[in-house]
């Protein structure tokens, strides 16, 4: 069988024959034929197995088959990025390869290493793929390793100029603010109202950091014993305030004894996982820095989740789910309000 033949089982958003020449002539050592298998896919990156003739695992990403932000899906600086990073304190998967001739496979796309680990997403996985006290490892390895990140200068990587650094969550209210307008199913005052009581309380902004944006414990993968192998998925990385990856992970996370936060988030109340207040104190202790206003960045977060889910809703109406029953869409509808309100919330409780 040549490199580059066709199989059927090939999955939508790879061309295997050009693919697979791309590979052969610009992965040192790679040469097929080769297998490729959906790792992760939707409205996001699309991100796929590839094992060639000689059993070598790697991984490609591309960006979605229909774009959206086409910010989110750049392709070289996502690889950039995780190539400035790989020789730091941060575990990222090593780069391998990146290609920008669109001809290939109808968009841009990199080769990297796979990474040995597990992407811990539900509670049946939190049960079976982790013990108790690696659950607490991984609780703690994700806020240390959220703190290393931190403390990389931008500039020392190569990665001073990935974007502005000053005025972070303004420029994040304008972008999402932005989104939500032009994508809105209905009218929701309170996404309006949270929206101009963040911007009329915008904390100041120390030096600018590199921020992952979408910073959650199933945007890793995690080693047998819970530590954080690797970090994944760097599509909106920029640079800004570093508080706002906090923010965002508290509302990500709940904890066994916490309140549910408007985002689902099964996995982490298996115990052995610690609790927001936990992840918090520790991010203090390792990072030094003040979270006295983490409340704001926390309120920030639950907006922007209530408008990035407000996307997603208006993706189903439109079909995106084969469903265009408002009825059986219901669930997000309330998803998105339950996160403008706690937004409110937090913000009025100040």
């Amino acid at each position: 069988m040549a490199s580059g033949a066709e199989t059927d089982d090939t999955p939508i958003g790879i061309e295997s024959s050009s693919v697979s020449a791309w590979l052969d002539e610009h992965i040192p050592g790679a040469r097929g034929p080769y297998r490729f298998e959906v790792i992760a896919g939707g409205h996001s990156n699309l991100t796929f197995s590839v094992v060639g003739d000689d059993g070598r695992p790697m991984v490609l990403r591309r960006p979605p088959l229909s774009h959206g932000l086409a910010s989110a899906h750049d392709m070289g600086r996502e690889h950039r990025i995780i190539s400035a990073l790989v020789d730091g304190p941060v575990p990222v998967p090593r780069t391998l390869g990146m290609c920008a001739d669109e001809s290939v496979n109808d968009a841009p796309f990199y080769v990297m290493e796979r990474v040995d680990g597990v992407v811990v997403r539900d509670e049946e996985t939190a049960l079976t793929a982790l013990t108790r006290e690696s659950r607490s490892t991984a609780s703690r390895s994700l806020v240390d390793t959220l703190a290393a990140l931190h403390s990389v200068d931008p500039v020392a990587v190569g990665l001073g100029d990935l974007s502005r650094h000053e005025g972070y969550l303004a420029r994040q209210l304008k972008r999402w603010y932005g989104q939500w307008n032009a994508q809105k199913t209905r009218e929701l005052p309170i996404v309006d109202e949270v929206h101009d009581a963040l911007l009329e309380s915008l904390p100041e902004q120390g030096s600018a950091t590199i921020v992952h944006g979408d910073y959650r414990l199933d945007n890793t993968m995690l080693a047998a014993d819970g530590s954080v192998a690797a970090v994944l998925d760097w599509e909106i990385c920029t640079l800004g305030d570093p508080l706002a990856d906090v923010g965002l992970l508290c509302v990500y996370w709940t904890g066994p004894n916490d309140e549910p936060s408007p985002w689902a988030a099964a996995a982490t109340r298996v115990e052995g996982f610690w609790d927001r207040q936990q992840l918090v104190d520790r991010y203090a202790e390792v990072s030094g820095r003040n979270l006295s206003d983490l409340d704001i960045y926390i309120a920030f977060a639950s907006w922007k989740l209530a408008c990035i889910l407000e996307g997603v809703y208006a993706r189903y109406l439109g079909g995106a789910l084969g469903s265009k029953d408002p009825a059986e869409l219901e669930p997000f509808r309330r998803q998105v309000d339950s996160a403008a309100e706690r937004a409110l919330q937090i913000l009025e409780a100040r």
